[in-house]
């Protein structure tokens, strides 16, 4: 029973929406610049009273280094609301909170917003009795993404 449990969650995470979910990452077009993507991510966010922890800005740390790198920012946030429940299923989940979000500009120009798919963090960390939580987070975190990438 456990595992049809998780393949349906799977299976629903991915048909959920039209993103594209690759080696454990859901990544969704943007309709916007990195900086905007990223500054439509952080309202959402913050909207939804989400705690923006960081924002990073990967090509300034390149600039910095000596080196050139396409547009790419990370904003890393959570809320301990639902962070603590899911540690609490499986602590080791603790080494992918808070979420990530990374944006970026690929070469052919398109810009991007990647996250970590949480179907995946619950087959990477062995996760029991979390799927409803899972499952909210799985919305919510596709929800800021929409939020942040169209037009």
């Amino acid at each position: 029973m456990h595992r049809i449990t998780t393949v349906l969650f799977i299976l629903s995470a991915l048909l959920i929406s039209p993103l594209h979910a690759a080696e454990g990452m859901v990544k969704v077009k943007s309709a916007h610049s990195v900086a905007d993507t990223a500054e439509r991510l952080e309202k959402a966010l913050l909207a939804k009273g989400m705690k923006v922890f960081q924002r990073i800005d990967h090509a300034a740390g390149a600039r910095a280094a000596g080196k050139s790198l396409r547009p790419t920012e990370l904003v890393i946030f959570g809320n301990p609301k639902v962070g603590t429940p899911l540690m609490l299923c499986s602590q080791s989940i603790a080494i992918d909170l808070p979420q990530k979000a990374l944006i970026w500009q690929d070469a052919a120009g398109a810009v991007w917003l990647a996250y970590n798919d949480p179907a995946f963090l619950k087959l990477r960390h062995a996760t029991e009795g979390c799927d409803e939580v899972l499952g909210k987070v799985s919305n919510a975190l596709a929800n800021f993404a929409r939020a942040a990438t169209a037009e």
